[in-house]
């Protein structure tokens, strides 16, 4: 039997390229359909990419700390039964698990969309040849119990997606979802040069001594391309306030033990982005995303909300959806579980995708305050720093009141500064009253 290659797949969300983590067999293993194979970072998390066939690793194409993009060859399989290469190791047991991302959900369509297609026909994948398909749409195979081989792809290039999956199995597809935005453009020199921008020469450091030059990360690279792509094009302003979070504060000492009892650690983060939720239905051009070339702005009727959490390998911002129809306990449980994820680098790609507003608390680090970028393409963000105790006059008495400050930082081209002093004093109204937060839904 031929070489069989393996490319890196297409990753979904706009997804272009990878940078390899950990090759995790050798040349000469002979592995089984499924078994872990490499270990790659893309621009979103950190997956591992399971082999789509079973048979002898022949060659090894790539290598950590390598740069791939999508389609390009990684590793070529001899048949299993062919000779062996010196040194090789027994067969891999597979894994039932990986934390690659599902594919994108169907987009939603209005009530005069014309009726979806029929499911697409199956036909056999010629032998040897391995089907095209995600990491996550073959594990969604495997617990269906669906054969790959037996589908015909819709997606691009023939490739089996999700639904496919689903229909070949007969299992419901999943409610309809609003299309996740475009992802933005991955090389930094296309928004600067848009703006007519070029960064002058440096000049040679070691004229004034000893230097030493560290290669970005690939997620480094990626937070740089973003941040300068949303400073470039987005003209940021920023309002600033306070919040009296003294009883909310009270709340949270005073339950901390009943909620850990039931699983759950309340922070205030929790209640901020309930609080966040809560105004943004109130202020839905504020839980949005431009659309310049076309003059629109799109208006989401979902609350996905983002949260910066700072590790070791750089700010990763993933997702707790639907916050707005959640109770701040299910809020709270859902940001912790997450939270963890993210810090020990198993959030899948859904963890980190579908975002519509976001929340970034420096509280924990220190600092009176701070203006964060907006993370492109939303149109806000709400920066948190640590919460302090000043006097404050009430009814006449100067008293001690914990004082929380805050920052949203908008996009002026969607909404004018009354607008976000509007939304920011809903949040410290909802803050500054925690009971109204707990009986929301």
């Amino acid at each position: 039997m031929p070489s069989r290659p393996f490319v890196l797949p297409d990753l979904g969300e706009g997804l272009s390229e990878a940078e390899i983590v950990r090759v995790l067999v050798q040349e000469g293993d002979v592995i089984a359909e499924d078994a872990p194979l490499l270990e790659v970072e893309t621009d979103k998390a950190r997956v591992e990419i399971p082999s789509p066939m079973g048979g002898r690793v022949e060659k090894i194409h790539v290598q950590a700390g390598q740069t791939v993009k999508v389609g390009a060859v990684l590793v070529t399989f001899a048949d299993a039964a062919s000779e062996p290469a010196v040194g090789a190791r027994p067969a891999t047991a597979p894994k039932t698990t990986t934390t690659a991302p599902r594919e994108s959900r169907a987009a939603a369509t209005s009530p005069d969309a014309p009726p979806a297609a029929a499911a697409p026909a199956r036909t056999p994948a010629p032998d040897g040849r391995p089907v095209p398909a995600t990491p996550a749409t073959r594990r969604l195979a495997r617990e269906l119990g669906v054969d790959l081989r037996a589908i015909r792809g819709s997606g691009p290039g023939g490739r089996v997606t999700d639904d496919d999956v689903r229909a070949a199995q007969g299992a419901p597809a999943p409610a309809a979802a609003a299309p996740s935005e475009t992802a933005a453009p991955t090389p930094a020199a296309k928004p600067l040069a848009a703006v007519g921008l070029e960064p002058p020469a440096l000049p040679r450091f070691e004229q004034w001594g000893p230097v030493e030059r560290t290669p970005l990360s690939h997620l480094r690279r990626t937070i740089a391309e973003r941040m300068t792509l949303s400073a470039t094009i987005v003209p940021h302003v920023t309002h600033f306030d306070r919040a009296d979070i003294t009883e909310l504060d009270t709340l949270i000492r005073r339950n901390l033990a009943a909620a850990r009892a039931r699983g759950v650690t309340l922070t205030l983060t929790g209640f901020l982005l309930k609080a966040a939720a809560v105004a943004l239905q109130a202020h839905p051009q504020f839980n949005a995303s431009l659309d310049a070339p076309a003059g629109e702005l799109i208006l989401k009727r979902y609350c996905h909300l983002g949260v910066a959490v700072a590790t070791e390998r750089g700010l990763i911002v993933p997702v707790i959806r639907d916050v707005d129809k959640k109770p701040v306990l299910e809020v709270a449980r859902e940001l912790g579980a997450l939270a963890q994820r993210v810090r020990e680098g198993k959030a899948t790609l859904d963890d980190l995708r579908g975002g519509t507003f976001t929340i970034t608390n420096i509280g924990a680090l220190g600092g009176t305050g701070a203006i964060p970028i907006i993370n492109y393409p939303e149109v806000a963000i709400l920066g948190v720093a640590r919460a302090r105790e000043e006097p404050v006059v009430r009814d006449g008495q100067i008293v001690p009141r914990l004082l929380l400050p805050l920052t949203l930082t908008f996009d002026h081209r969607v909404a004018d500064g009354a607008d976000g002093a509007r939304l920011a004093a809903d949040m410290v109204r909802l803050l500054e009253h925690p009971d109204q937060l707990l009986l929301e839904l």
